[in-house]
């Protein structure tokens, strides 16, 4: 079957479909993954063919609220409506669209115009329940009523930053006008499938979601078996104690001066050693108890920490868990405070520090309750366990090969 796995955003919402990809592929499927420019050498890597998707997140400027999150993402879907159809169809023919959540809005309609199917993979749950509010909107529960209400004023906030795009979009493909609320509705009539790469270890499913919603467990990014660790940074972590990784992923460009020098006072108070990961932030700093890396695969690094201080994404979350060590959110904006929050509830954390908060003496004691009370690295340890037995590209390839032919 040709496969092609449609997303959209930061490295973040881009890597774990790799994974998934290669999944796929060792399936005996052709696999093909869409995506912004550049992001091709994550394709390339994993032995996936590239489509380019003509936007870049990174064009619309730094996020460091909701408010500049809002700006930027109907920025980016304006950018992503444009020629949309014409990378995700291009290469020949398709047999099925795995779409993501960034992706899905815009997908469905070029399913409806070319007779495709779509199955939608997700790094994050949509659907509105009343075990919690949207991940977007806050971390505060409204109770079981107003989360359901709640996630619903969500979707069709969603819908208003999709519809200029799909609107294009339609024309293009020569499809008559639908307003977003009446294809959502179509979707839910027909169940349409949807699989959730997230671990039920920080997040269970929730008890009112419909059957056709399924959590498989997390995706994980590609990463080649030869692949090894810079000399330079296998070198520091075997050289004392276990380090802490501090990071700040795409979040946060251009504070990277005062983020470096938050984050080595932190690490000097709190008597640990550090690695820096530059990010779209730029940190940066060098010294004998402190090491400035670039990216470098989670998997092989986080294993080898004491603790990873993180904004808080759906992945590096999980990684952090994945690896078993506790983490020390900062969560700058869009669904982050919410992952944060559920990695504190789950007993793997401190209780996040908000970004706009940040201090050096508030990260050095959130650092130094991490790295010293055991009952964060035993939680954090629980949850490795969990997902140890969790395999959420199996689920996908499965549910791949039961679908009708």
């Amino acid at each position: 079957m040709r496969i092609l796995i449609a997303t959209a955003g930061s490295r973040g919402d881009v890597a774990p479909y790799t994974g998934l990809g290669t999944a796929l592929r060792r399936a005996g499927h052709e696999v093909a993954l869409a995506a912004t420019g550049s992001f091709a050498p994550l394709a390339a890597a994993a032995g996936l063919e590239f489509r380019p998707l003509p936007a870049d997140p990174r064009a619309h400027g730094s996020v460091r609220n909701s408010r500049e999150l809002l700006r930027a993402a109907s920025a980016f879907v304006t950018d992503l409506g444009e020629g949309f159809a014409d990378a995700v169809l291009q290469g020949g023919g398709t047999d099925l669209m795995l779409l993501s959540a960034t992706t899905a809005p815009l997908g469905r309609h070029v399913t409806e115009a070319t007779g495709v199917p779509g199955l939608g993979v997700y790094l994050q749950p949509t659907h509105p329940t009343g075990d919690f509010p949207p991940t977007v909107t806050g971390t505060r529960s409204l109770g079981r009523i107003g989360n359901r209400t709640a996630g619903h004023l969500a979707q069709h906030m969603t819908d208003r930053v999709f519809t200029p795009a799909a609107k294009r979009l339609r024309e293009r493909l020569e499809l008559p006008p639908l307003p977003a609320a009446h294809m959502r509705r179509h979707r839910r009539r027909h169940d349409w499938p949807v699989l959730h790469g997230f671990s039920t270890a920080l997040l269970p499913r929730p008890r009112d979601w419909p059957p056709h919603l399924r959590v498989t467990g997390s995706w994980w990014p590609h990463v080649d078996a030869e692949h090894r660790l810079p000399a330079r940074l296998d070198d520091f972590l075997a050289a004392g104690p276990p380090p802490v990784l501090i990071g700040f992923g795409s979040m946060a460009a251009g504070e990277g001066e005062r983020l470096s020098g938050i984050a080595v006072r932190a690490l000097r108070r709190a008597g640990l050693r550090g690695v820096l990961q530059s990010g779209s932030a730029g940190l940066a700093a060098e010294g004998d108890d402190v090491l400035t890396i670039g990216d470098v695969p989670h998997a092989l690094l986080f294993p080898r920490l004491a603790a990873v201080a993180h904004h808080a994404g759906a992945g590096t979350a999980a990684a952090a868990l994945r690896a078993g060590i506790p983490s020390v959110t900062v969560p700058v904006a869009a669904d982050q405070p919410f992952w944060a929050k559920r990695l504190a509830a789950i007993g793997a954390a401190p209780a996040p520090i908000p970004f706009s908060g940040l201090t050096a003496e508030r990260l050095a004691a959130a650092l130094a309750a991490a790295t010293s009370d055991p009952s964060y690295a035993r939680a954090a340890g629980a949850a490795a366990r969990h997902m140890a037995v969790e395999d959420g590209a199996a689920a996908v390839v499965t549910a791949v090969r039961r679908l009708p032919a």
